[in-house]
């Protein structure tokens, strides 16, 4: 990625965060924008939202952003505006690392367990 390709993904991250926080509901899941990676054109912007809640608000929230995109980057626009001639289009991606992660560990603690404590 360039300098300024990076750069621009990391303002969009940055507003997008301050978006979903003042947007989004606060009774929902909580939501985390954990990157975003932009085309070498500056035409479209993949963002990877972490979603801490259950299967069925990450399912919901998913569609929202999905049927929200045009709204969500008309509120990015307004924001950044001047920095950009062209907005990016966004697309929103899931990130489960974060469960992932924690799948991976629970499985690391119950190796180190052994199965004779399993049984227990």
């Amino acid at each position: 990625m360039s300098i300024r390709t990076e750069k621009v993904a990391s303002l969009l991250q940055r507003e997008l965060s301050a978006i979903f926080e003042k947007e989004l509901p606060r009774s929902g899941p909580l939501v985390t924008v954990t990157e975003v990676k932009i085309t070498a054109d500056l035409g479209i912007a993949r963002v990877y939202v972490s979603i801490i809640g259950s299967e069925a608000q990450s399912a919901e929230l998913m569609e929202f952003l999905y049927t929200e995109t045009k709204a969500l980057r008309k509120i990015l626009s307004s924001k950044i505006r001047n920095q950009f001639r062209r907005i990016p289009e966004l697309e929103f991606y899931e990130d489960r690392l974060f469960e992932q992660a924690n799948r991976i560990e629970e499985l690391l603690k119950s190796v180190r367990r052994g199965p004779a404590e399993e049984q227990l």
